[in-house]
């Protein structure tokens, strides 16, 4: 077609649309307000709520006047739309709004509205109320709505399908690292084309009337309009819960009448404006869960009103504001996952009116100031994650409102006070990965309204307290990880609630299981692994449905497994019994019962015997030096051949000898790797090979001997012994490979270890089969296994544990492919605030630049070294080009879905978040400046909690 014609048919195309227009236009202004209103409600779904919307046949003159929801003024005029709360379904596009001039008032809040609003909301010039909230709109805010110049009240919350999805996975809505996950984030995945949003118009800043905009819990993106700063009016700003991005703008402070700011579930960036100070009648402000860096305004709290706060999950940094000490007004606050600095018994004062405070996970030192006891109100106290110190002040226990108390991962010592018994409100008590010693106190019994009690990972030695039976409420119960003793109270039964977990595990308790262990009906992990417990296995224990994980492991049990409940299951993933050398059965790492336990060939065999320690705790440093000492002067000893042979063989070594609660037979491993023979070394390493050796009775050990050299002593290999055995003897945690045993006797010096069934990451991922079962989950949870080690290390350690050697070739796989960290011959303990000074030591490649020219080694180091790793899983090869182009271009941003491993297939909708979260996570820990970094305590709280809100 020509061009002619095409211009031809356009205008005869336009006139004919200008045509319609009119005559639609006549139509519609011809029609009544009734007409309008009959026209709508027959557009809808019949419903009762319009029943009254009827013609009128006794009447002359019909008018909606009397209908409900419908009010006019003196001349009958329409002036209030008025059906909020009434369930009304349907949509507003057959509602003619141009002949409604005088509605002052449209309230449809909560009801099942679909649709979109309609673009021509702006006729409605004198319009004073607009509320369309809690429906179920769509598509974009009209730009229109700059002409309700008159508006005060603009609310177009709400408008999103979550009240689909079920609430019980999201106990608190805000409760989150970001936007992109929880309640919001599924949200926006899977309905991101049916929610109202889009960028807010500039022109919004037209309705300088407002006193109040709430556009939060939508699908808003973009810039905040500066323009927002012209509504000198608004006391209520609520955009929260959207996807704003870019900074605050600086306009906001404008605003002195706000009352109530929200910006929290955003990703909004940058510095918070220094105009806030201006904000001085604030009673609410919202940041949290956003982007935003730099210090939080110190004159938050200026005038003394403000009552609710939060900056959780940023990365604000630098002290925490001056003015919140002297802020009696506050009622909330919330500034968890930050890093901030401060002092707990400084930079907080009393409040009269606080029921709950959380600033856990960032740097705040310290005591634990007896002010606390002075928050009458007080309901939720936490402060977990920091470095604070002291003793826990009998004060917080006076407190007859406090309902939770998370004082975990600090340096709290000193006992439990017995006014612990006060708190009969508390709910969650969680005091776990600090340095309390003492016993649990009698009182503990006293809480009965407890559900969650976690005192694991300190020193508190002593017996279980009988009176712990009395907590009927609880669900979980943790006491790992410290020196009890005695035996399990049979009043542990009483604990019929009990539910998730029950973990005694890594103490000295000993003593038989008691057999009323199987009221537990509805516990679903019992773990009492790691003590010195004896005696057979109650079969009560096979009464416990609900029971789905059991860990007897490392004890002195004996007798037969029992074959019902859980024992029927026989899985390998669920029951660990291993190392109870009087228990058989058929189970991994048992002899099944119909094995002779007598030497058959009896007759007092030459073959030597040396037992070989299982370790499960050490005696103290002392021993510790002893084993050091010994290790020397045995090597020392090998410089002459022949007085080697005839020391090492005619007298026995005295450090080679250690009972702890299992025992491997040193003759048996020599015979199961036939004297360290090549066809069984299944690794090499700079300083030792490992060899894989079977047991006679069907356990598998992965052993690794130390290299010896046969004329000279060689004290780097010593060195690394020394720290291998130092280092995997103060480390228990389940992503960590276990150290069984140590031996220096005879002719060898060598590690007893787990046996990993799938070998290396390393050798998984070049191997083109093997990689594709390292499917994306997989993958992912390996990342957040490793990420878990490396969080234990750095900060549930103490001193703190620097492996120096993080990559693939040291990520250990087991039979589930679950992720081990292995190979501590590097690793160092970091005393506070002191780097480790020391020659190179690691893999290149995995390294941190900051090694290049100086010698100082932090934990940032194995920060840097998991960021490699991270992008290695993800990719399926090493990082190498990725690193460095990401170490020197100044774009760092990258799309994760183009370097993803080409084996396999696009991850699905459901990974496809965690993976991207792996990948920023990785990118932040290349930050050339070590400090940039992120902690590796924060990474693995941010890829555990992205896993509990998306199961």
């Amino acid at each position: 077609m020509s061009n002619h014609n095409h211009n031809h048919t356009f205008a005869i195309s336009s006139t004919l649309l200008i045509f319609l227009l009119l005559n639609l236009c006549q139509i519609t202004t011809s029609l009544t307000q009734f007409e309008a209103l009959l026209n709508w409600k027959q557009s809808l779904p019949p419903q009762p709520i319009l029943d009254s919307w009827i013609i009128n046949n006794s009447s002359s003159t019909q008018t909606p006047c009397s209908w409900r929801g419908i009010t006019c003024d003196s001349k009958g005029s329409v002036t209030i739309i008025n059906l909020a709360y009434t369930g009304l379904e349907g949509t507003l596009n057959h509602l003619n709004l141009s002949v409604f001039p005088n509605l002052l008032r449209l309230d449809l809040k909560t009801n099942n509205l679909t649709g979109v609003i309609p673009e021509n909301i702006g006729v409605l010039s004198k319009l004073q109320f607009l509320d369309l909230s809690t429906n179920y709109l769509n598509g974009t805010l009209p730009l229109s709505i700059a002409n309700l110049t008159q508006v005060y009240e603009l609310d177009v919350s709400r408008n999103d399908v979550s009240g689909i999805l079920d609430p019980r996975l999201f106990p608190d809505g805000t409760n989150k690292p970001s936007s992109g996950t929880g309640l919001i984030g599924i949200r926006n995945l899977l309905f991101q084309d049916t929610l109202l949003g889009g960028p807010l118009p500039i022109e919004i800043g037209n309705i300088k009337n407002l006193t109040l905009l709430a556009l939060d819990g939508n699908n808003f993106s973009g810039p905040i309009p500066s323009s927002l700063g012209n509504c000198k009016h608004l006391s209520i700003l609520r955009l929260n819960e959207n996807q704003f991005s870019g900074p605050i703008p600086p306009s906001i402070g404008k605003l002195t009448n706000l009352t109530d700011l929200r910006f929290f579930t955003n990703n909004l960036n940058g510095t918070v404006p220094q105009e806030f100070g201006n904000l001085s009648s604030l009673v609410v402000l919202h940041l949290a869960e956003n982007n935003f860096i730099g210090e939080l305004p110190p004159e938050i709290c200026k005038s003394g009103k403000l009552v609710n706060f939060s900056s959780a999950y940023n990365s604000f940094t630098g002290p925490i504001p001056r003015s919140l000490r002297n802020c009696p007004s506050l009622y909330r606050v919330r500034m968890e996952y930050n890093e901030l600095t401060g002092y707990a018994d400084q930079d907080f004062g009393v409040y009269p009116n606080l029921t709950y405070i959380d600033f856990s996970y960032n740097m705040v030192e310290g005591g634990l100031s007896a002010k606390w006891g002075s928050c009458k109100n007080l309901q939720s106290l936490k402060m977990a994650g920091n470095s604070v110190s002291g003793k826990i002040p009998s004060e917080i226990f006076h407190l007859d409102q406090l309902q939770e108390l998370d004082l975990s991962f600090n340096r709290l010592s000193g006992t439990i006070p017995s006014q612990i018994g006060n708190s009969s409100t508390l709910s969650n008590l969680n005091l776990n990965g600090n340095r309390l010693s003492g016993k649990i106190p009698n009182e503990i019994g006293k809480l009965s309204n407890l559900q969650t009690l976690d005192l694991s990972m300190n020193a508190l030695f002593g017996e279980i307290p009988a009176q712990i039976g009395d907590c009927s409420n609880l669900l979980n119960l943790n006491l790992s990880n410290n020196h009890l003793n005695g035996t399990i109270p049979f009043q542990i039964g009483n604990l019929g609630s009990l539910q998730d977990f029950l973990d005694l595990s890594y103490n000295s308790i000993s003593g038989a299981i008691p057999g009323n262990i199987g009221k537990l009906s509805s516990l679903i992990s019992l773990n009492i692994s790691n003590n010195n417990l004896s005696g057979k296995l109650p079969d009560q224990i096979s009464g416990m449905l609900s029971l789905s994980s059991l860990n007897l492991s490392n004890n002195h049990l004996e007798g037969n497994v029992p074959k019902d409940g859980i024992f029927k299951l026989n899985s390998s993933n669920s029951i660990d019994l291993s190392n109870n050398q009087g228990l058989c059965g058929n189970f991994k790492g048992l002899k099944p019962c119909n094995v002779s336990l007598i030497d058959p060939n009896g007759d007092g065999s030459n073959k030597k015997k040396v037992v070989i320690p299982i370790v499960a705790s050490l005696g103290g440093a002392l021993f510790l030096s002893l084993i050091i000492v010994g290790i020397i002067l045995l090597c020392y000893k090998r410089k002459s051949r022949t007085t080697r042979t005839k020391s090492l063989l005619d007298t026995p070594n005295p450090f080679s000898i250690w009972y702890f609660n299992g025992r491997v037979v040193y003759g048996d491993i020599i015979e199961a790797t036939n004297n360290f023979d090549d066809k069984h070394c299944i690794g090499e390493g700079a300083f030792g090979n490992v060899y894989k050796a079977e047991l006679k009775g069907g356990q598998i050990f992965a052993v690794k001997k130390l290299k010896c050299d046969e004329e000279n002593l060689d004290k780097e290999s010593i060195k690394t012994f020394e720290s291998e055995v130092e280092a995997m003897t103060e480390t228990r945690h389940r992503n960590i490979v276990k150290l069984y045993g140590f031996c220096c006797e005879g002719m060898h010096t060598f590690l007893v270890y787990e046996y990993m069934d799938r070998g290396s990451l390393a050798d998984m991922l070049n191997d083109n089969k093997k990689a594709l079962e390292l499917d994306w989950f997989k993958r992912f949870e390996i990342v957040k296994g490793v990420a878990s080690a490396l969080s234990y290390m750095h900060h549930d350690c103490s001193p703190i544990l620097i492996h120096r050697d993080i990559s693939s070739k040291n990520i250990l796989l087991s039979m589930d492919l679950e992720a081990h960290v292995s190979d501590f011959g590097t690793a160092r303990f970091l005393k506070p605030n002191s780097p480790i000074w020391t020659s190179f030591a690691g893999t290149y490649g995995y390294a941190a630049p900051e090694l290049a020219y100086t010698m100082a080694v932090t934990e940032k180091c194995d920060v840097f070294s998991f960021g490699v790793l991270a992008f290695e899983i993800l990719t399926g090869k090493h990082p190498g080009d990725l690193v460095s182009y990401i170490q020197t271009s100044n774009d760092q941003k990258i799309d994760f879905k183009e370097i993803l491993d080409p084996r396999l297939a696009s991850p699905p909708k459901n990974i496809l978040k965690e993976l991207a979260l792996v990948a920023n996570l990785a990118l932040s820990c290349l930050h050339t400046n070590p400090q940039s970094r992120p902690t590796m305590r924060s990474i693995a709280q941010l890829l555990e909690m992205e896993t509990a809100f998306n199961t």
